[in-house]
């Protein structure tokens, strides 16, 4: 080969006495001529800026999707833990609120594969008082060693354990927020007000009965830990003048995944006066509206993506510019459209890997440490992120899924090479003779 000739090509190639021959040996020469372009040189330092800043917008825009769905994920689960450690898989109660023969019910549901134990519950209102302090809390009666077969809240205690509730003795657990507000701890003795009235020769009187504070729990859930207060069933029997009855049936399932079906099938065995719910009927809100905010917040975030990924397209084409002469070399000795169309897709490709890549790693090592990161920055600012009384999760979750990080990945890849396709097809059509005219 003359020597002429490797001088022209010396500017594709990373060492001057490298002989053509020899790097086509040692990678496709289309992939040779495009890495060495990725390299700065002094006469395009702005179009290598401009590949730097697709390279951190895809970067970026790669992390923050990885993480946002994370915590989307982490909020979603937590949310479904925290929910169904106090509520139940699924509910059977009667049209007035009064199910008698609840054994019978218990048996029918037990005979369902799915189910794997039940309790009976006494549900209703009432009003917690203190010294001058008063609470509104709905009041759940319970048996302590059913309620533990079928929720998680005797994971929850703060202090003491549903245990201690024992008929006939009075005792009551708290939410910690409810005992935050009344004042109350451990051993103290608190007013329990019952909405249904008394008739005496004094007119109608509300019924109160002293009860002491046995055990506080803490689910970490707003709703449930300032609004929820647990007693003895037959205690809530005997304060709610329902005889035998209850509220009705709580049962656990072996895939909570499977509650609609389960209650489909259990109303079918059941009396049509007996209602079947199950926790996707009663907080259904609060689950749609997570999976509505994690698909709108991936939309909009995936646009950072989509907006790095398109700017190789500007970056390719001012160097399709910048290289016309270049290209016409080629061209003249003897490469083909396809092989310099091949040369600028390996460009913006590398572009889109390398965003993608770092974008990847620390996405995965923010979601990965985002019970680190985000206490250390409140406590730098000195600020709460998620107040407990405004939210119903007080701490940022994560829950890095593999699934996405791979339907990201590929997604910010195919976009970077789609984005090159353009500015390639351009490259392969420049005349040699229009592009040498004036060198």
């Amino acid at each position: 080969m003359p020597s002429s000739v490797i001088e022209i090509c010396g500017r594709f190639i990373l060492v001057s006495n490298f002989s053509f021959s020899e790097a086509i040996t040692v990678l496709p020469y289309e992939l040779f001529v495009g890495l060495r372009y990725t390299r700065a040189k002094r006469r395009n330092h702005f179009i290598s800026f401009i590949s730097l800043i697709s390279m951190v917008g895809i970067a970026l825009g790669v992390a923050a999707l990885i993480v946002v769905l994370s915590v989307m994920n982490g909020f979603q689960k937590e949310l479904r833990s925290r929910i169904l450690g106090v509520a139940a898989h699924v509910e059977i109660s009667a049209d007035n609120n009064l199910l008698m023969n609840w054994q019978k019910v218990a048996g029918v549901a037990a005979k369902n594969p799915q189910v794997v134990a039940s309790a009976p519950y006494v549900l209703a209102q009432g009003m917690l008082s203190l010294d001058q302090s008063v609470q509104g809390v709905f009041i759940r009666g319970i048996l302590p060693d059913e309620e533990s077969r079928v929720a998680d809240i005797g994971r929850h205690m703060k202090k003491g354990s549903l245990a201690n509730l024992r008929p006939g003795e009075f005792g009551i657990v708290l939410g910690s927020e409810v005992a935050r507000s009344i004042g109350a701890s451990m051993g103290d003795k608190v007013i329990l007000i019952a909405p249904q009235g008394q008739v005496t020769p004094a007119g109608i009187l509300p019924r109160l009965k002293q009860f002491t504070v046995v055990g506080i729990f803490e689910v970490g859930m707003f709703e449930f830990d300032s609004g929820l207060a647990l007693i003895d069933l037959n205690d809530a029997q005997r304060l709610y003048r329902m005889g035998d009855a209850v509220t009705g049936v709580r049962l656990r399932l072996r895939d909570l995944d499977l509650a609609p079906q389960v209650s489909e099938q259990l109303s079918g065995k059941l009396p049509n006066e007996d209602i079947v719910t199950d926790w996707t009927r009663q907080h259904a809100n609060f689950f749609r509206a997570v999976k509505i905010e994690k698909n709108v917040m991936f939309i909009i975030l995936f646009l950072i993506v989509a907006v790095a990924t398109f700017n190789i397209v500007s970056t390719l084409v001012m160097m399709v510019t910048d290289k016309q002469s270049d290209i016409a070399i080629l061209r003249t000795l003897g490469s083909s459209p396809a092989s310099i169309m091949k040369i600028f897709v390996v460009q913006g490709a590398l572009i889109g890997v390398i965003g993608t890549v770092l974008g990847v790693f620390f996405g995965v090592v923010i979601a990965s440490n985002i019970d680190v990161i985000v206490p250390f920055i409140e406590k730098v600012f000195h600020t709460h992120f998620l107040a407990k009384d405004v939210y119903y999760i007080s701490e940022v979750p994560s829950s890095l899924e593999g699934a996405d990080v791979i339907s990201i990945t590929v997604l910010s890849l195919f976009l970077s090479f789609f984005a090159t396709l353009y500015p390639s097809w351009r490259a392969s059509r420049v005349n040699p003779a229009e592009a040498l005219r004036y060198e």
